[in-house]
């Protein structure tokens, strides 16, 4: 009978390549040891600078004799390793493997000895051809999930194609009835094996059969179905297989699997089983401060929990496949998956055979979990444009083999803000989504339900979706918040009208936060904390949910709560002061002091409280049986804690030079672009930043893009140069941004 091993513990690493000859071990010394999960980019791909180590790194474990004694054949199995791995058994390779996301394995019968070395370089350097290259999250490199031993007989479960089980289960509903379509891929089979198939209720088994191997095939029918029905009802079945040769048992499966049905109506949105369920919810990146992507399960565990405290129905689960154990736990928790691979930002000629074994990758390895509804082909892959026949030939090809490959989900893919509506390349999927951060990065949050309203009208029968939107929001705070201030308040007030905006429109079929989770992404350098992108609605370490937090959980969770926004924010200033509350319930009172200020309702969940401020203010709201405390403190000077006063070298708003009549760094974009004058320095500077290097964006063709240059319009010069570290240029430095405003203050407005 096949067993799987657990092989995490104690490794040895290295950075160092002169430890490691001929694929094998030369020198004992130096090398660190480790247990896996593992990434060597824990600290340095979160600390900013975009600097952290990419390159091959080693690590190396003895595989003794004795835990595989009396297999037949013996694999290696990687859950994922980042971003390419070599795997070399006795100094041979066994195995190759691009893609960072995914499992692969390798057998390794042929090379064992009584004592087997084994070498894994990961590489995580850039190249041309591995996706993702460039994106606004860290790379870290690893081997940060599980690795196992797999010792199995000659005759057994596929296990050399794409990582995946070597079983699929094919549920679809017809009336109240549900048929079930299994298939198993076999190899070493002699002829004499045969499976036994069974679906169980529970401990219950409601139907059984036994076939010839080489057959492979049943079919079964539910009656009755008990059906997968998302948060409300996410009831699961369990498909067990048991391959067997003259009744001794050989190999075997156990697939969980729901039976449901879907569709996604370009007016009505997202429909489960023939009802209209609202997909309202967030993005999820994985990462966690100094383990990076290296996690455990109660991390994925508590991921879960927030993310379903918050209300959500559905994640977007971005930018690449996530971990085995995490999808088991949405199927069980009735959460409706987004799955996609990390084909991002920029298009690359020779990556195309790298999409599409990733995507092979996502779907055979992910085919059973009922919780995934849609694949998605790209994110954001038009930074430079939607016109490359080649980048459309990839999508042509990802969005066939899906279909292909899966008949029972659909496609969908994250569109750049950008990208022109009306292009070619935003029909191919069957639905499409958008990121969109009007009210952050340009323009104003009242343009987002607008512009939705507006592709709508162009592409009626189209699906469309909000696959990205948010703000950042760190520990800062303010009563006037402003966009781009990076305060807590500002990101609950774009909060507040993002969700007025989106959940009101039913034929958005899905919206999805940016994120759910601050996360690293070590060319950034916002909001006073170098390395990391604070858009989410939890803090990186889970420790501290964000006001927006509850402005979610007040329109999507049926749990009662009542929440007092503003809890890090104690010194204020003025005489009196808003205080905004939060709550699923239908009344808020709320008492200052013991007084009451009266009680209010609203029919958006958000309430806004003018309270007096004098001394040490108790706060209490009263909501049903639901209660929340705070307080507030006057003072008479603000407290500077709560104010962003960028450090290093940063440029602060105090320096910059801006003569009246002229411009400065200080100024939109749109405005210096409509100066020729403004619009040739600028394109000069961006096009100096990239030094010769491909990044996110062409300088040129930045400058000929109109619907970039809108997007473009509303940002600061000084914010859009900030950001030149996340777009794949050189960041500039002080100095630089210091003589580009000089040079500005030159141009007469």
């Amino acid at each position: 009978m096949s067993k799987k091993i657990n092989w995490n513990e104690s490794w040895l690493f290295t950075k160092d390549a002169a430890l490691v000859r001929n694929n094998t071990v030369v020198c004992a010394e130096g090398w660190e040891a480790v247990n896996l999960p593992h990434t060597w980019n824990g600290k340095d791909g979160q600390d900013g600078g975009s600097d952290y180590y990419r390159s091959t790194c080693y690590y190396t474990k003895k595989l003794c004799k004795c835990i595989y004694e009396g297999a037949q054949e013996v694999y290696i199995e990687f859950e994922g390793a980042n971003s390419s791995a070599d795997v070399y058994v006795n100094g041979r390779l066994a195995v190759h493997h691009d893609g960072g996301y995914s499992t692969f394995r390798a057998n390794i019968t042929e090379f064992l000895s009584d004592e087997t070395e084994i070498v894994v370089a990961v590489d995580n350097a850039p190249n041309d051809r591995v996706y993702p290259q460039m994106a606004d999250f860290t790379f870290y490199g690893g081997i940060y999930r599980n690795v196992n031993i797999l010792c199995v007989p000659e005759a057994r479960f596929d296990l050399d194609y794409f990582g995946g089980p070597g079983i699929t289960v094919t549920p679809v509903v017809e009336g109240s009835d549900a048929k079930v379509d299994v298939t198993a891929y076999f190899t070493g089979l002699k002829g004499t094996e045969h499976v036994k198939f069974a679906i169980k209720d529970g401990d219950s088994v409601i139907a059984e059969t036994v076939t010839c191997a080489k057959e492979g095939r049943a079919s079964f029918v539910i009656k009755n179905a008990h059906l997968w029905n998302g948060r409300r009802d996410p009831f699961l079945y369990t498909l067990e297989a048991v391959l067997t040769d003259n009744k001794t048992e050989l190999d075997s499966r156990n697939v969980k699997f729901g039976c449901r049905y879907f569709e996604i109506d370009p007016e009505r949105g997202f429909i489960l089983n023939g009802k209209e369920y609202p997909l309202r919810g967030v993005s999820r990146h994985q990462d966690r401060p100094e383990i990076g992507n290296a996690l455990l399960p109660e991390h994925h565990k508590e991921d879960l929990d927030l993310i379903y405290e918050v209300g959500a129905t559905t994640i977007r689960l971005a930018h690449y496949q996530h971990n085995q154990y995490f999808y088991d736990l949405c199927d069980e928790m009735g959460f409706v998956l987004w799955a996609e691979i990390p084909y991002i930002s920029n298009h690359m000629p020779n990556g195309r055979e790298n999409t599409i074994s990733q995507m092979k990758e996502l779907i055979i390895q992910n085919y059973n979990h009922p919780s995934i509804f849609v694949w998605g082909l790209s994110n954001e892959i038009t930074m430079k444009g939607a016109d490359d026949p080649d980048l459309l030939e990839n999508h042509r090809i990802l969005n066939d083999l899906c279909h292909e490959m899966d008949k029972t989900r659909l496609t969908t893919m994250a569109v750049v803000s950008m990208c022109p509506m009306d292009g070619e390349y935003v029909t191919i999927p069957d639905t499409v989504s958008w990121n969109h951060y009007f009210g952050w990065y340009g323009g104003d949050t009242s343009m987002n339900g607008p512009w939705m309203d507006r592709f709508h009208e162009m592409h009626p029968n189209l699906p469309v979706g909000m696959s990205e939107y948010g703000c950042e929001a760190l520990n800062w705070h303010t009563s006037d918040p402003q966009q781009g201030d990076y305060t807590e308040e500002y990101q609950a007030y774009y909060h507040e009208e993002l969700i007025k905006q989106l959940f009101t429109r039913p034929y958005i079929w899905a919206t999805h936060v940016w994120n759910m989770f601050d996360f690293a992404a070590d060319a950034r350098s916002e909001g006073g904390e170098d390395g990391m992108n604070h858009k989410g609605l939890v803090t990186f370490d889970r420790k501290y949910k964000k006001d927006a937090f509850y402005a979610y959980k007040a329109w999507l969770s049926e749990e009662p709560f009542v929440h007092i926004c503003g809890k890090r924010y104690v010194d204020r200033v003025e005489d009196v002061t808003k205080v905004t509350v939060y709550s699923n319930q239908p009344e808020v009172e709320l008492f200052a002091n013991g007084v009451s200020l009266g009680k209010q309702t609203s029919e958006v969940h958000f309430f806004y409280f003018d309270v007096p401020n004098a001394g040490t203010t108790e706060l209490i709201a009263k909501a049903g049986e639901c209660e929340d405390k705070s307080k507030i403190v006057k003072v008479d000077k603000f407290n500077d804690s709560y104010r962003m006063v960028e450090t290093g070298d940063v440029l602060n708003w105090f320096e910059i030079t801006a003569p009246e009549g002229y411009f400065s760094i200080n100024d939109k974009m749109g405005d210096l672009l409509k100066n020729p004058a403004g619009r040739e320095m600028m394109l000069g500077t961006i096009k100096a930043a990239m030094g010769g290097k491909e990044g996110m964006v062409d300088a040129s063709a930045m400058m000929e893009n109109e619907a970039m240059l809108s997007f473009m319009a509303g940002f600061t010069i000084k914010r859009l140069m900030s950001m030149m570290g996340p777009m794949g240029a050189e960041p500039l430095s002080k100095e630089q941004m210091l003589a580009f405003n000089a040079a500005l203050n030159k141009i007469e407005k």
